[in-house]
């Protein structure tokens, strides 16, 4: 059994595309329709690992897709799925293996389909697997439901979250995509108008706005997935500056407290070094908003 054009389509729906190389949210260096170094496949294509600015065609990017799906995504699934697996149902463990890696095969949704508990394992499924660098992803919650959905019922339905959101492409209703950049770029800053949905002009400059004070991002006022994983990754970034902040806070105080022992200066080197890693995984959030605070614009 292989994935299905429609099954390829659904992945493709949620992945996306994009030229050139940017960072997920978790940081991880991504190309292309979601190919990072994980990947034997893509590497293999680059001839080393991929790094950021490293572009890719749509042509070069169909054919590793092929590539992977055959050598790295589909065989897990086809060797693991019960007896009798029907084409949707292995279609949407290919999207969930492609996202999450073959150890999805080994995890609690799977084994319950192992045992013919699809009902049990689709509700497992819809539920979970859906954090990245320990955080919940609205994109992955979707993608879990979507993913479970389609197991359990064969559609193949979806809001395409990898299609690029352009005020010439309206959709029918409001689109929680554009919700949730509009949300994110009113907490960075950027006014998008009123937060309902849609992608009108207001929101397209906004989008500008945010895209021209970062690094790795083209200037093209559309919420692609690019510019999705780096609002996502800034508001990562915003989260661990306060739960991290608390922390450094207490370690701080300890080491005042106890800056009479020896140990003390333990206590300082570790909150040095823990503000040197984090301003180090998150260098491009901090040069997004160091450009924002002086009004620089990325060329």
């Amino acid at each position: 059994m292989h994935t299905s054009k429609s099954g390829v389509a659904f992945l493709e729906g949620h992945e996306g595309f994009v030229a050139r190389a940017y960072l997920d949210p978790a940081g991880i260096v991504t190309i292309g329709t979601g190919f990072t170094n994980s990947s034997r496949v893509a590497r293999g294509y680059f001839g080393r690992k991929i790094r950021l600015g490293d572009t890719i065609t749509r042509d070069q990017n169909r054919e590793i897709l092929r590539a992977a799906l055959k050598e790295e995504y589909e065989p897990p699934v086809r060797t693991a799925a019960p007896k009798g697996a029907k084409q949707h149902e292995f279609d949407a463990a290919v999207s969930a293996v492609f996202n999450l890696g073959p150890k999805f095969v080994t995890w609690k949704a799977f084994r319950l389909w192992q045992k013919g508990q699809k009902d049990a394992a689709a509700q497992v499924w819809a539920a979970n697997y859906n954090k990245a660098g320990g955080r919940k992803l609205a994109g992955l919650v979707r993608r879990r439901k979507e993913e479970a959905h389609l197991f359990l019922t064969g559609e193949y339905a979806g809001i395409g979250e990898g299609v690029q959101r352009d005020v010439t492409s309206q959709p029918s209703k409001p689109d929680p995509v554009v919700k949730e950049a509009q949300e994110a770029l009113t907490r960075f800053g950027f006014d998008p108008g009123k937060i309902d949905g849609w992608m009108g002009r207001r929101t397209k400059a906004a989008v500008l706005a945010y895209q021209k004070t970062h690094p790795h991002l083209t200037n093209d006022g559309i919420i692609g997935p690019a510019t999705l994983a780096q609002l996502r990754r800034d508001a990562v970034a915003a989260k661990e500056t306060l739960t991290q902040g608390g922390g450094l806070s207490v370690v701080s105080t300890l080491g005042a407290f106890f800056s009479g022992l020896p140990w003390g200066y333990f206590a300082l080197a570790a909150v040095v070094l823990a503000l040197v890693w984090f301003g180090w995984r998150y260098r491009d959030v901090w040069q997004r908003r160091f450009n924002t605070l002086f009004g620089r614009e990325v060329s």
